[in-house]
């Protein structure tokens, strides 16, 4: 009874073709309506095919920390990280001698942002905001008696200018402000711990001056004396001047007073800022997150370590005390003041929110900054230039003609040796093609796949991969042919034994990418995620339309009667017959014969 159950069985699974190949036309259709919908009609394209730039960072000792082996392999694992981050783009990030890095960014989608976070990589700082001018110089007052800061004429924050909102909370309940610039982010500066709204100046407001004298304090935090170097340095100073910007870079240490810039709604805002009070290594976390709840909208989410956490404990509770400007921390990489958000209240637990009127692209930045900032070194950069895509567009065309090449000589065996069979062959070829293009577009706007000719390589690679498949099972149900069976008990007899070796065929191929992909870098990963996933595609084809199919082709009498151009002629076989075998009479049916 067991048995004839499991026979009923084997015969159902035979007897649903259908099911399998409406399962691969549906993922055809979605996959290709994807691709329309997604507007992503190609797949994106490496440096080596599409272009883009190549930069040259030149690596120099930074506070103590040498330029060696392991510092070198840290800054490319954070600079790799810090580019990719923006969306995995295929940079190329690797050391060339023992003091360089080339970083290579293809041109697409946040190469330009990508690009910008390269040229800034020396160390993240939280510094104390001491005072805030526009970004252009202005003409100095004379000072009042016994302060260092004169106060400049008009306005301190300038209108619809100031620094950008942020607003960080220990818990999501801040409201973000209304006021924005044209280019959607705030104008102000503002720090909220729960419901607590942190006092926000108003754009003809003074600027407020701190005594010459300063304040003592156990810790930099309570230090907001700006001396009159400083204070000269921040009037002079032109946010609009690259150069002047560089020279205030290259003066951007952890356990001084400088001054910087920063922009907000595409002008310029420049900052005199206390001694580092956080270093930006303590950052353990940060991630930028649409909050639905509070009605935040974009905001930057960050956890410190233990360290950092009692750093950030008391470094807010002290400014939380103080007035604006100097309730503020920068955020400061490189000299580039990313973001100022004000304090109100100690945040505790080590982690805070930042908020504000921020964007999608200005909340990922910023915590693409927090998370990727810090490098044990400093760098230059040596050379930045534009890779033409010329040479890899003709490598392209080079090897797309091999494979097409390649590809003929496959067909031409296959017609040749198999016949009609080459036509199922043929067909599982080209679902597999649509399938491996339609998901090497989508991949390109999910993940930021892009193309290079590694991967390029292994997608032709992939082509043998497949057709061995289809071979595989082809000889299996040729044998059962050979031992007397009719087509249909052959494809289902040869089926279990030609799928056991194609799937650990394909485990193998698998294995080997996967191993590649971990152990490799740069354009060797392109090749090897391109033959994993080929590889996973092959089994899918062969499991859901080249069986289905062959088992409804196996009814048609073209193929099951043995037509000589079937590819399944059991003369073109040998099919063994049996002998044979002579009929004896009765002796009562000779008598009557």
């Amino acid at each position: 009874m067991a048995a004839a159950k499991k026979g009923r069985r084997s015969s159902g699974s035979q007897g649903y073709p259908g099911r399998a190949l409406a399962v691969i036309l549906i993922a055809l259709v979605a996959l290709t309506g994807g691709i329309f919908l997604s507007g992503q009609r190609t797949p994106r394209l490496g440096i080596d095919l599409a272009g883009g730039v190549s930069i040259t960072l030149q690596a120099k000792a930074n506070q103590g920390s040498a330029v060696n082996k392991a510092n070198m392999n840290t800054a490319v694992d954070i600079i790799n990280r810090r580019v990719n981050g923006l969306g995995v783009s295929e940079a190329e990030v690797q050391t060339q001698g023992s003091k360089n890095i080339i970083v290579n960014i293809p041109k697409g989608t946040n190469a330009d942002q990508a690009e910008k976070q390269v040229g800034t990589t020396a160390q993240l700082y939280f510094r104390q905001v001491l005072a805030q001018l526009p970004g252009t110089p202005t003409k100095p007052t004379p000072a009042p008696s016994g302060s260092a800061t004169p106060t400049p004429s008009g306005s301190a924050t300038p209108k619809s200018t100031a620094t950008p909102k942020s607003t960080a909370t220990s818990k999501s309940t801040a409201t973000p402000s209304n006021s924005a610039s044209p280019q959607g982010r705030a104008v102000t500066d503002a720090l909220k711990s729960g419901t607590d709204k942190a006092p926000t100046p108003s754009p003809t407001a003074p600027v407020p001056t701190a005594p010459a004298t300063g304040t003592t304090g156990s810790t930099a935090a309570a230090d907001t004396s700006i001396p009159a170097d400083l204070q000269a340095k921040l009037e002079k100073l032109d946010c609009t001047d690259p150069n002047q910007r560089a020279t205030a870079v290259e003066n951007n240490k952890a356990g001084e007073k400088v001054v910087a810039c920063g922009q907000s709604g595409g002008q310029w805002i420049k900052y005199a800022l206390g001694p580092s009070l956080i270093d930006g290594k303590r950052v353990t976390s940060a991630n930028a997150a649409f909050d639905t709840q509070q009605g935040n909208g974009w905001v930057v989410n960050l956890t410190f370590d233990g360290s950092g956490s009692k750093q950030f404990t008391s470094v807010t509770g002290q400014l939380a005390s103080q007035q604006t400007p100097n309730n503020q921390f920068a955020i400061d990489l490189d000299g580039d003041v990313q973001s100022a958000p004000s304090v109100s209240q100690a945040l505790t637990g080590g982690s805070a929110q930042i908020s504000g009127s921020f964007t999608q692209q200005s909340a990922e930045d910023l915590a693409n900054v927090l998370k990727y900032g810090s490098l044990p070194l400093a760098f230059d950069i040596q050379d930045k230039t534009t890779v033409s895509a010329a040479l890899g567009g003709e490598q392209l065309r080079g090897g797309l003609i091999a494979g097409a090449v390649g590809l003929a000589l496959v067909v031409l065996y296959l017609v040749a040796y198999y016949r009609g069979l080459s036509l199922v062959a043929l067909a599982s070829l080209l679902v597999s093609a649509v399938l491996t293009y339609t998901l090497m577009c989508l991949l390109g706007s999910a993940i930021g796949f892009a193309l290079n000719l590694p991967a390029v390589c292994g997608a032709i690679v992939a082509i043998g991969i497949t057709a061995d498949s289809f071979i595989v099972f082809f000889e299996r149900i040729r044998d059962e042919l050979r031992d007397g069976r009719s087509l249909q008990p052959a494809v289902a007899r040869g089926w279990p034994r030609a799928r056991r070796t194609i799937l650990v065929s394909d485990f193998v191929s698998f294995l080997a990418a996967a191993v590649l992909f971990v152990v490799s870098v740069g354009k060797v990963q392109g090749f090897a995620f391109t033959l994993g996933l080929t590889t996973l595609l092959d089994v899918a084809v062969v499991f859901l339309f080249t069986k289905p199919l062959m088992t409804i082709l196996a009814t048609r009498p073209f193929f099951a009667k043995g037509h000589k151009w079937s590819g399944l002629n059991p003369e073109s076989l040998g099919v063994r017959r049996a002998p044979l075998r002579s009929v004896r009479r009765k002796p009562s049916e000779t008598k009557e014969a």
